[in-house]
């Protein structure tokens, strides 16, 4: 079964339908989606693309994980 992330959603919305996002996000270097405060507050209106801006991380290289992993980026 091919998994869907779509990069528009909130992280809260994507952790929400599928936990296995925190831990990618984590490796990736979002430690702060490990704490429950976090992701229901800053959670709930970022979305992986203002993330990634903030933190300096590439987004293709968030795409790339992702897809590596079996997810399929839905299309804009």
């Amino acid at each position: 079964m091919i998994k869907t992330i779509d990069f528009s959603k909130t992280v809260y919305e994507l952790c929400k339908e599928d936990p296995q996002v925190i831990e990618i996000m984590k490796e990736l270097g979002f430690e702060q989606i490990t704490n429950p405060a976090s992701l229901n507050t800053v959670g709930r209106f970022m979305t992986l693309p203002k993330g990634a801006a903030m933190r300096g991380i590439d987004l293709e290289r968030i795409k790339d994980e992702f897809i590596k992993r079996g997810y399929e980026l839905k299309a804009d």
